[in-house]
């Protein structure tokens, strides 16, 4: 019924991986921002490394921010992407379109943890197309399906 073909579902799951492994970096890295400039969200963290309670610093929040972001996008990618590939797409069209979004993500982190726009903006928007594309795609194949 929906026969995924080895060499997409490779491609979803190598991209797919990629961008899992960005969002999971995302938390250590907050972590670590934490550490060097000694400020903390929970008391018990404050008093282990000797810092201070602090809510929002600007570094911290930036880090936070761009994993929110990551969370946003990325999931939906994820959810989207093997509805899209049950559609049997053009194999040039759907591994290309993961990288794009793949890329996009990449950087779109790097853009925003350095304050790069209008850089960060455009591969934002990026990525919104690219599951906009997926979902739209997916949809138009399966609307005459009932």
């Amino acid at each position: 019924m929906f026969g995924i073909r080895d060499d997409l579902w490779a491609a979803y799951c190598l991209y797919g991986g990629l961008n899992i492994l960005k969002m999971i970096i995302m938390s250590p890295l907050t972590g670590r921002i934490r550490i060097k400039k000694k400020i903390f969200a929970n008391a018990e963290d404050a008093k282990w490394f000797d810092g201070k309670i602090k809510m929002s610093d600007p570094d911290v929040e930036r880090v936070r921010r761009a994993h929110l972001n990551d969370i946003e996008n990325v999931i939906p990618f994820l959810l989207i992407a093997p509805m899209y590939l049950s559609t049997e797409p053009c194999s040039v069209l759907a591994v290309n379109a993961f990288r794009i979004f793949t890329f996009g993500r990449y950087m779109h982190t790097i853009t925003y943890l350095h304050e790069m726009q209008p850089w960060r903006a455009m591969v934002f928007t990026l990525n919104i197309l690219c599951n906009i594309f997926l979902v739209g795609s997916t949809i138009i194949h399966y609307s005459g399906a009932f």
